[in-house]
């Protein structure tokens, strides 16, 4: 197994804020809470009734020095699979090879994330990857219903029982997959709810971090004229922003319970932007907007 990340090295400066308790109540608005919002239910829950409060911090921890390590899970994304270019193109992504833009779009689309913070101001550097580099190929066939249970499996059996908890796990289905945390699925499955999530487990004591990331497979977790590839960038920059500002569900969200990325997932729709890199087939890297406190509404950057 080849194993790679990128870190985010994030500084942060001393400054004060009032903690707020968390907020039950808030997650009643969300019975999804950190899952990506499908088409559909992002209509329901912002289109419909709005979504223009600022995120809050609810005193939980936040991802301040934060590797991605993708894990390829099945046949199909190695070498001669029919999702191999898709699995290079997503691992150039999120190592940011090839870039002007150095960094995974970290001077750019990602300096949003700046803003959420435990203690103060954060600043973000692009750093060596050093021995972390590659992405993580597991040729083992999934089930066809990829549970949260068995996400959380693979982490720990790619990482043979030893996962960082600096490092988000972010495990990439086949179209023969679906996702299904309980009775809510994603694309290929018979509840559609989500499109991906992140989530985090306790294993020996550490706190694991980790994303679902099922194949965009169906209208209502596709943007309009995005391959595959691009697709699963808008999961891609969607969860890793997520789980670096509220890596626990107990960080940043708003009073409903939504997290920055889900206030912007679908509106303004997303964007490329071939500055930053572009994939195996010559299309331009995808992203979508996220939440800025500081804007009072959805951005590509600041």
């Amino acid at each position: 197994m080849r194993t790679s990340g990128f870190l985010l090295s994030i500084v942060v400066a001393a400054a004060s804020l009032a903690p707020m308790a968390f907020a039950q109540k808030a997650e009643s608005f969300n019975p999804h809470p950190r899952h990506f919002p499908t088409k559909q239910r992002f209509v329901v829950e912002f289109a419909a009734r709005g979504g223009g409060s600022n995120l809050t911090y609810h005193n939980g921890p936040v991802l301040t020095n934060a590797y991605v390590i993708p894990i390829y899970w099945g046949p199909t994304w190695g070498s001669g699979g029919s999702d191999n270019s898709i699995s290079t193109s997503l691992s150039n992504y999120i190592d940011g090879n090839g870039t002007t833009d150095p960094g995974y779009g970290l001077t750019g689309e990602y300096n949003v994330i700046t803003q959420y913070y435990e203690t103060g101001p954060v600043y973000i550097v692009k750093s060596n990857l050093g021995a972390m580099g590659g992405a993580i190929y597991d040729s083992s066939a999934p089930p066809t219903n990829v549970t949260d249970a068995a996400v959380q499996s693979e982490v720990l059996k790619v990482t043979k029982n030893a996962p960082r908890t600096d490092t988000i796990y972010e495990v990439f289905l086949p179209a023969s997959s679906y996702s299904s945390d309980g009775s809510a699925t994603s694309c290929g499955g018979p509840n559609l709810t989500y499109c991906a999530y992140h989530g985090n487990f306790q294993h020996s004591g550490l706190d694991v971090k980790y994303a679902s990331m099922p194949y965009p497979s169906c209208g209502g977790c596709q943007s309009s004229g995005f391959s595959t590839t691009q697709n699963f960038e808008h999961f891609v920059s969607h969860e890793t922003r997520e789980a670096v500002t509220d890596e626990d569900g107990t960080a940043w969200y708003d009073h409903r319970g939504y997290e920055a990325d889900d206030k912007c997932a679908w509106s303004p729709t997303p964007f490329t932007d071939s500055i930053t890199g572009v994939n195996a087939d010559g299309s331009p890297f995808a992203y979508q907007y996220e939440w800025s406190n500081a804007n009072s509404g959805c951005v590509k950057t600041r």
